[in-house]
């Protein structure tokens, strides 16, 4: 279907496709259809390899383990922050809505990023970076002018930590440029510990919140969510100081303290949230599940870079899979229906892509132990791909068609 709107130079009447009329359409459908292409072509590669093959040549410059973890964090996880910031920031601050104009804009950007890193074989790097790295600061115009009409001191630590994702990002072209050594790997780092750092922030906000709301609308006699102040300010510190951790010259052993901290206070806080009374909600239990993973993955890392006993890939997965894997998931599935004007109650199928997803992430986190690398590999990465396979099917026509008038 279709919705109308003026756009264009004369003004005259142009049909624009639903999906391009608000930000968390284009973004969340984008992102969940990426997240199925990327994923797939890294299975491909790993399977071809498990096999014995070998690919002549890539289309991308870089090496595919390095492709596959910038584009699951500045590809995937970036498209679903931009829908969640074009979409809540103007709901924070009372503004009006980006419109079809700067979805189409900024859309374009970050799919000329995707196509840039895919066939930077065949591109001046320089000019890469350029095309990759403009679609933070497209977004950041969106967000840095209505917090700026309005009284938003709490929300401006957000462009602080888009600011962050954009240095890792940087970190990471600069090594494939050629200009520094050995930065690739801490610019991804920093842009999953910016990621994280903004579930942290945002989800503790929205966890025990929704969380309070159900249980009074169904009745519940029991107690309901609490936040300590003195708690969340402590959480939210300490994650914002796990993000910039990775900057070049910050000491490992500082890392993992402060990852252990963030670990702590971040379980310390879901403690206070009643998830357990939300396990019959799947639309709750997966944001309170999503938390679950943050706290565990922060206390898992930090482990790892404390006592090097663990694989710190694994353990770095379970915050990049797990944690954000799981609570975009849990946003996308929960806004969309909200902003398209449906009942807060998933289907069956989103409740079982879930249960996948979170399956993948305990997989590549602890399935080395049980199977062979390339089997886990691929049966983490199978489990992703069916998890957003179904997300794509059931979400495609409620974020393609216009709201749903109550």
């Amino acid at each position: 279907m279709m919705a109308t709107h003026r756009f264009g130079a004369l003004g005259s009447p142009t049909r624009i496709p639903t999906v391009l009329t608000a930000g968390f359409r284009f973004f969340f459908l984008s992102a969940g259809i990426f997240s199925v292409f990327a994923m797939l072509a890294w299975t491909v590669w790993l399977g071809v390899h498990a096999a014995g093959g070998t690919f002549i040549s890539t289309p991308m410059a870089m090496a595919p383990h390095l492709w596959h973890a910038h584009e699951m964090v500045f590809g995937y996880t970036a498209a679903v922050i931009a829908g969640f910031f074009v979409t809540a920031v103007p709901n924070w601050t009372g503004t009006k809505e980006a419109g079809s104009l700067f979805v189409i804009a900024s859309g374009t950007v970050w799919l000329a990023g995707r196509f840039a890193i895919w066939f930077s074989n065949s591109i001046d790097p320089v000019i890469v970076a350029a095309v990759d790295l403009a679609f933070v600061p497209v977004l950041s115009t969106a967000v840095l002018g209505r917090l700026a009409r309005k009284s938003q001191a709490r929300n401006m630590v957000f462009l602080a930590l888009l600011t962050a994702l954009l240095t890792g990002n940087l970190m990471m072209h600069l090594e494939w440029i050629g200009w520094t050594d050995d930065t690739a790997q801490a610019g991804v780092r920093m842009g999953i510990f910016t990621s994280t750092a903004m579930i942290a922030i945002i989800g503790g906000r929205v966890v025990p919140a929704f969380t309070r709301n159900a249980l009074l609308r169904a009745g519940y006699q029991g107690s309901l969510p609490v936040s300590r102040v003195w708690l969340d300010r402590a959480g939210i510190l300490l994650v914002l100081l796990t993000a910039l951790a990775f900057l070049p010259f910050v000491p490992e052993v500082l890392r993992g303290g402060l990852c252990l901290a963030a670990g702590l206070v971040t379980l310390l806080r879901l403690a206070g949230w009643q998830g357990w009374a939300a396990r019959k909600e799947p639309i709750l239990w997966i944001l309170h599940a999503a938390y679950l993973l943050l706290g565990f993955g922060y206390l898992v890392y930090g482990v790892t870079l404390l006592t090097g006993e663990y694989s710190e890939t694994a353990a770095l997965h379970l915050l990049a899979a797990g944690a954000i894997g799981s609570m975009t998931l849990a946003m996308m599935t929960r806004a969309s229906l909200g902003h398209a004007g449906l009942p807060l109650k998933v289907s069956k199928p989103i409740v079982l892509a879930y249960v996948l997803l979170i399956a993948a992430a305990l997989v590549r986190s602890f399935g080395l132990g049980a199977l062979g690398y390339f089997e886990t590999m691929l049966l983490s990465g199978g489990l992703w791909i069916v998890a957003f396979g179904l997300y794509v099917g059931v979400y495609f026509p409620i974020l393609t068609t216009p709201r749903t008038r109550k």
